[in-house]
């Protein structure tokens, strides 16, 4: 079946697209509520701030959509800002997030002799937590993934963690819930690592 990978003008929707090829999945990039329902799988991809994209979904009325299909047990992977739109609030705005995953979305906020620059970009490492995850198989403690953002998401529950990332100290950089996974990096730009993780996901579509 096809992944539909939601098009909320917030996202680098076509590199999502074409690593999915790549991999022998068949996707759609669409908003269409009829083929978001008949699809095997969702992505959630984001690159933004959080209000807009939020209004966005609302604008199209897709939360509801989304939250429902999550409900009924479909595989869901949100991306950068397509994780953190699924937590309870963000620092970054003022409208609530889907609550899908219960934790607070807040902004790097480094002391200036840490000589950290944000936003995070570039490649760093993952500690994986969480091992057993479906979409964390043959993927190697401290592989290296690439990450562009300014925010990170503190989870309120310990055992959504699928990976740590440091940074000035731990971050979440990916999480895991029954059939609700997300990652804080990009897997598009991540090379090998990325594709395994996107591999994995997909083959939950089938």
């Amino acid at each position: 079946m096809s992944i539909a990978i939601i098009d909320y003008g917030a996202g680098n929707l076509r590199s999502v697209q074409k690593a999915l090829e790549k991999l022998g999945f068949s996707s759609t990039v669409t908003k269409d509520k009829g083929a978001i329902e008949a699809s095997g799988a969702i992505i959630l991809p984001g690159v933004g701030a959080f209000d807009p994209a939020i209004k966005e979904l609302k604008g199209s009325g897709l939360i509801d959509l989304l939250k429902s299909q999550i409900t009924k047990g479909k595989p869901f992977l949100g991306l950068c800002l397509g994780m953190q739109i699924l937590f309870e609030e963000s620092e970054e705005g003022k409208e609530k997030g889907l609550g899908l995953i219960k934790g607070k979305v807040k902004k790097f906020n480094f002391k200036k002799e840490q000589g950290l620059k944000v936003p995070h970009m570039g490649w760093n490492n993952l500690s994986i937590k969480k091992g057993d995850s479906p979409i964390m198989r043959n993927i190697r403690d401290n592989s290296k993934v690439y990450f562009v953002h300014s925010y990170y998401c503190e989870t309120k529950e310990p055992g959504d963690i699928l990976t740590s990332t440091d940074y000035g100290g731990d971050f979440v950089s990916s999480v895991g819930s029954k059939n609700i996974f997300a990652l804080q990096f990009h897997p598009e730009k991540s090379g090998d690592i990325g594709l395994e993780i996107l591999k994995n996901f997909g083959e939950l579509s089938k």
